[in-house]
């Protein structure tokens, strides 16, 4: 195991270690102490190395990951695993404003809440929330699945395209052009198996499927007001 304390190595440095790994490594475990809210934290990783923060940290968390495994016990501030590729990043706590987003591969786990702007113009990433997830959650989500265990705020999925929401609880609102969709065996097949990569414990038979409608991909004069 790997220990970098925050409170004695500069951010930078610390990142500069993490970054500098690759498929080779042997340094294949790895702690990060005393993050104190600290912001960018295990950014831009591109090797498969599991990284644990022991806390909280602050804006754009395991932003850019590939292929590394991050564990944060504690909260994250806003934009945690923003434009992720690969590789999977857990959340112990909550997570604040747009988790996730542009997130183009790979698994993000929220064990508590998301808030506002969840998965926002996701583009192949998979989010699972235990808890609830905040207003505009999924907005312009492009593709990728987003499965919240809990309930979702106003305006889920606003300007979708082609990501797949899948809803245990209730839902505020629908945003313009997504609607309920049927589960079909494809999706319940899917869904199980996000769930049991998350270790959620809940039934796929249990959630409602939200989409695209298809009626925003092109303008048209009669849906003007829609156009945000």
């Amino acid at each position: 195991m790997q220990t970098i304390d925050l409170a004695t190595t500069p951010l930078r440095e610390m990142n500069a270690a993490l970054q500098a790994q690759t498929a080779e490594t042997n340094q294949t475990l790895w702690e990060i102490a005393n993050p104190r809210g600290a912001h960018a934290v295990a950014v831009g990783l591109d090797a498969p190395i599991s990284v644990t923060v022991r806390g909280s940290t602050g804006y754009y968390c395991a932003g850019m990951n590939a292929q590394a495994e991050i564990t944060v016990e504690g909260n994250a501030g806003p934009g945690v695993a923003e434009n992720m590729m690969s590789g999977m990043v857990v959340i112990e706590g909550d997570a604040s404003q747009y988790a996730g987003a542009t997130g183009r591969g790979g698994l993000l786990v929220i064990r508590g809440n998301a808030a506002s702007r969840c998965g926002i113009s996701m583009k192949g990433i998979d989010i699972v929330v235990f808890g609830n997830v905040g207003p505009m959650s999924a907005f312009m989500a492009q593709a990728g699945n987003l499965v919240v265990l809990g309930d979702a705020g106003e305006a889920l999925g606003d300007s979708l395209y082609e990501a797949r929401l899948f809803v245990r609880g209730s839902v505020k609102s629908l945003g313009a052009d997504c609607v309920e969709k049927p589960m079909r065996p494809e999706h319940l097949e899917l869904l199980a198996g996000l769930l049991a990569r998350a270790g959620a414990d809940a039934r796929p038979g249990e959630f409602r499927r939200y989409g695209s409608a298809r009626q925003l991909y092109n303008f048209k004069p009669d849906n003007a007001g829609a156009y945000g």
